[in-house]
């Protein structure tokens, strides 16, 4: 394939913006074949369980690790030219967005992939919510919620770069890529106890591909193009902001992050529709209604405040190894298994208890 000839038809920023396509239709049928969400395993976690959805996670994320760092030690996409590594980064807002988002993810009953991927199933639940974690996530850019965020943000900051921890704790070039190899290993031998079969292993595997297939992608087009091209992969809080605006504005402005979210919704379609999965869904009562909604919008803050969703900080900037995505991969973990125990195995506990 030609990108010079690529370049030339569709400019550098269609380019970018059909890059962000492909990798969209490949999350988005991969996710919905493979069930993937990070809410999911942090429930199944959080009760003491290490069964499917957590295999399938963690399959996501040790592919995501692997080919991010077999494409950095190929030399083929520069890590420390992305946000990630090559912009100040904010420990109070991975701490405190972390929390936020956890806490938003259980009561939205989906992480913002997972409700993507939902939405054009039928999903009216998921589909609502993911739009109010857009227009959420929007207010918390540029928006009335802005200054509150840059308040928190800049309550512990590090830089003037963020700090790649592997390096920080003197390990060398190839850590990365063995440590995605063992949590490869670790999330087959779960896959294996919980009775996974192999499609499912294919498609959650392609999930954390995708991730590694955004880098490549972007970073081969900034190497060629004439105008700066971001090297960016997957992430769903900017990507879905800018997504309404477009559409909302008409605007004529192309990048990944616009060919993205319509590359999900695409994708998920059409593993639904040949699944024969569409089901028209909605929601089941206005408490239902407040509690799906109340935890998009902590969501769209949280992410924003985090540096990324559960996607774009959790195995996006994770797979680069910034300090600052692992700690708010953590703060999501720990918010989620809060909310859940708080919430949802509170509730089972009192209902048993008045069923006794």
């Amino acid at each position: 394939m030609d990108i010079n000839a690529i370049l030339e038809f569709t400019g550098d920023n269609g380019a970018a913006a059909l890059a962000g396509l492909l990798v969209g239709v490949l999350f988005g049928v991969s996710a919905q074949r493979s069930r993937f969400c990070l809410r999911a395993a942090t429930v199944e976690f959080a009760r003491g369980r290490l069964g499917a959805r957590m295999a399938v996670w963690l399959l996501c994320f040790s592919t995501a690790v692997f080919w991010t760092q077999a494409f950095a030690l190929s030399g083929l996409v520069p890590l420390e030219q992305t946000r990630w590594l090559a912009s100040t980064g904010s420990l109070s807002g991975a701490i405190l967005g972390g929390l936020i988002f956890g806490a938003g993810m259980v009561l939205a009953r989906g992480c913002p992939g997972r409700l993507l991927v939902l939405a054009p199933s039928g999903n009216l639940r998921a589909l609502l919510s993911g739009l109010v974690f857009a227009v959420i996530a929007q207010m918390s850019l540029h928006g009335v919620l802005a200054p509150a965020r840059d308040t928190l943000a800049g309550l512990w900051t590090m830089g003037p770069t963020h700090i790649e921890f592997l390096s920080a704790i003197g390990l060398g070039s190839y850590a990365g890529l063995l440590l995605g190899a063992v949590l490869a290993l670790v999330a087959l031998a779960a896959s294996w106890r919980a009775g996974i079969h192999w499609p499912v292993l294919v498609f959650g595997s392609g999930v954390g591909f995708s991730v590694g297939a955004g880098w490549l992608l972007t970073a081969t087009i900034s190497r060629q193009a004439f105008d700066p091209v971001p090297i960016e992969s997957l992430t769903f809080s900017g990507p879905s902001a800018d997504t309404l605006m477009f559409f909302m504005t008409a605007s004529d402005i192309l990048d990944f992050d616009v060919g993205l979210v319509p590359g999900v919704f695409l994708g998920a379609a059409l593993a639904a529709l040949l699944a024969r999965e569409w089901k028209l869904e909605g929601f089941e009562g206005a408490k239902s209604m407040r509690r799906y909604l109340s935890g998009a919008a902590l969501m769209g803050f949280g992410a924003m405040l985090a540096g990324g969703c559960s996607i774009g900080a959790g195995v996006t900037g994770g797979s680069t190894f910034a300090v600052t995505a692992w700690v708010a991969l953590t703060a999501m973990w720990v918010g989620a298994v809060v909310t859940d125990y708080l919430v949802d195995q509170s509730k089972a506990g009192a209902q048993g208890g008045a069923a006794a």
